[in-house]
């Protein structure tokens, strides 16, 4: 819910209603809502290791990474909230934890397969300005292959200027 309709949606009422609890089992689980965030926020952290993994084995940008990131919408969703929301101190260090886990991974097939003679530091500095960009478009409903795929090629094109 946090990753389809933002923070907005972390009503005690409306999570036990959709899991079909109630507000009292809710609360047996977790004593208040700051600890059912916490669970949340390390959940991603767990997720983003599970990311990481597969972006470890993968070798291409498509189809590998691309189907990676369609398979974890739901993380990528997640990732987008904690971004809009970063002026709260656990978003903020969620984020930053995330991105250390994904980051490099992420970093090291997109260099390899554009196959551009930029430096390192080139490399990550457009690669920062290009995933703050695309968490800034995605949504659930664009979240597919052919975005993504759209996504990239385009991006592929304005680094190659950079050459």
């Amino acid at each position: 819910m946090l990753a389809l309709q933002g923070e907005n949606a972390l009503k005690i009422e409306m999570l036990a209603k959709k899991i079909g609890i109630s507000k009292s089992s809710f609360y047996h689980h977790f004593a208040d809502m700051q600890l059912f965030v916490e669970a949340l926020l390390n959940y991603h952290l767990e997720q983003s290791k599970v990311i990481a993994e597969k972006e470890r084995l993968a070798q291409t940008i498509q189809p590998e990474l691309i189907e990676i990131l369609v398979e974890h919408k739901i993380d990528l969703l997640f990732n987008r909230q904690l971004r809009f929301n970063q002026q709260k101190n656990e978003f903020r260090e969620t984020l930053e934890k995330s991105n250390q886990i994904i980051g490099n991974e992420f970093v090291r097939i997109w260099a390899t397969d554009l196959q551009l003679n930029l430096s390192v530091k080139q490399l990550e500095s457009i690669f920062e300005l290009a995933l703050e960009n695309f968490f800034l478009q995605i949504n659930p409903e664009n979240i597919t292959f052919e975005w993504i795929s759209n996504y990239f090629e385009n991006l592929k094109r304005i680094a190659k200027n950079f050459e």
